[in-house]
């Protein structure tokens, strides 16, 4: 039982990161469908070691470049599996107007004008909304290394959970069988959603001990599940690549509200 579970949150390693995997970790679909359950704590351990990146940097650098050395970080470990899938999404829905074209140019590697403007406006974005985050955290909190701590793994982890919901309630876009994500969007069991959700809400549940204005994020994310809910009929997904704009539109909207509720406290 511990060795199944022990293989499940290896398999969940070996697809969502770069981070070296025993050998005896290989490809199976019934793993990498139930691997989903762990996609929150792969965000915990990008968040933490992009955290531990940003805090030694900072040592030396200002907050500015502290904050491009973690996300470059972040970056690396994923091997920008949610940039891929960012440009992948704007190139296809930019590009295209029927749903076979839109899918046909997600599939192409090669990265046209939407994409690569939406990944300088992603990155600009996340630097300055946790530049400007950050200084508050420093204003407000004497002892803040704690806190910005659980503001790296939180907007990882939770993003992650918003996204995996996406595939929770919806059904897989592709007709046939070449999308690598494909075993992730089937027969997900209640095991999977429960797992996933506790892995996604732990660390926000600390953030909310020392900002529950925080709490408005819970809201939000019900809305989202249970909207997209009543209209699972008609909700057909391309995990590749609406994982990660949906996974990096969450990044962006935790650190641009948790900015506006601290200013809020500030005043």
């Amino acid at each position: 039982m511990i060795k199944e579970q022990l293989k499940i949150f290896l398999t969940a390693v070996m697809f969502y990161t770069r981070i070296p995997c025993p050998s005896y970790v290989d490809h199976s679909e019934e793993y990498l469908n139930k691997s989903t359950r762990h996609f929150p704590l792969i965000g915990i351990i990008v968040g933490f070691i992009s955290f531990i990146v940003f805090w030694t940097s900072n040592l030396i650098f200002n907050i500015e470049i502290s904050i491009v050395f973690s996300i470059a970080a972040g970056i690396l470990i994923t091997g920008a599996f949610h940039e891929d899938g960012l440009a992948d999404t704007f190139d296809g829905f930019g590009g295209g107007w029927t749903k076979e074209k839109i899918l046909e140019i997600m599939k192409d590697s090669r990265v046209g004008a939407y994409g690569a403007i939406s990944l300088i406006v992603l990155l600009l974005l996340k630097i300055f909304t946790l530049s400007a985050l950050i200084y508050q955290i420093q204003l407000l909190f004497i002892d803040n290394n704690w806190i910005i701590l659980l503001i790296f793994i939180t907007y990882h982890s939770i993003s992650r959970l918003t996204a995996i919901n996406v595939v929770f309630i919806s059904s897989y876009s592709r007709a046939d069988e070449i999308g690598k994500s494909k075993p992730v969007a089937k027969n997900n069991t209640y095991a999977e959603i429960f797992i996933a959700y506790f892995w996604g809400l732990l660390p926000f549940i600390g953030l909310l001990y020392f900002i529950p204005l925080y709490a408005i994020v819970i809201v939000i994310l019900g809305f989202l599940f249970y909207s997209n809910k009543e209209t699972k009929s008609s909700i057909q997904i391309n995990f590749d690549n609406n994982n990660a704009i949906i996974n990096s539109v969450f990044e962006f909207y935790l650190d641009n509200k948790s900015e506006i509720n601290l200013v809020n406290i500030g005043d």
